[in-house]
């Protein structure tokens, strides 16, 4: 019986191995992280192109950092930590405040026969939350992201963005509290 290798796995030949084991297990673990790396870059530059660029960027840096991973976090919380960086990184560096994709969202929403007024009432909600979250400060942006739509422990975000656990929670309730007075603040001028 042929069991799946781990990540752990993975890097381990990688560290190891000549370079066609290299480039396999390289493969392997693009294989496996190529698709969470993207959307959680997708998610905060809000643009496709920009996405592919960072996240292409990012694997890059995991291919050379790999010989020196430490493996003190496991592989797949230290390649996002390093895809949200990266699209820190880029925020910073092209001074984007662009709002968050919801297209994940959107998708789940949309029914076959749906009204007019249903679809422009439903595009107006996901803008007015692409706004708020884009109002956001960067880091209370990055946090809301991995909690709220990504699902991540506190922990496993503290691995990720560094800092306390308590830090964190402070974090994503000052921001959900901040997009609920955004929505609350758009709501009353819709009326």
């Amino acid at each position: 019986m042929n069991e799946e290798k781990t990540d752990g796995d993975l890097v381990a030949e990688f560290k190891r191995g000549a370079a066609a084991q290299k480039e396999k297990a390289f493969a392997e673990l693009l294989r496996r992280h190529r698709e969470p790396i993207y959307q959680v870059c997708r998610r905060l530059l809000n643009s496709s192109d920009d996405a592919d660029d960072v996240a292409q960027t990012t694997f890059l840096k995991i291919f050379r950092a790999l010989p020196n991973f430490q493996e003190e976090a496991e592989f797949s919380t230290w390649a996002y930590r390093i895809a949200v960086n990266e699209s820190l990184n880029f925020l910073k560096a092209q001074k984007l405040r662009a709002a968050l994709s919801l297209d994940a969202l959107e998708s789940d929403v949309k029914s076959d026969g749906e009204r007019p007024d249903e679809r422009i009432e439903r595009d107006e909600t996901r803008q007015a939350i692409e706004d708020a979250i884009a109002a956001l400060p960067e880091k209370q942006r990055a946090v809301f992201v991995m909690r709220y739509y990504d699902e991540l422990s506190y922990e496993e975000i503290a691995n990720i963005v560094g800092g306390s656990v308590g830090g964190l929670k402070a974090n994503y309730f000052h921001a959900f509290k901040k997009v609920q007075e955004f929505l609350k603040r758009r709501l009353k001028q819709e009326r």
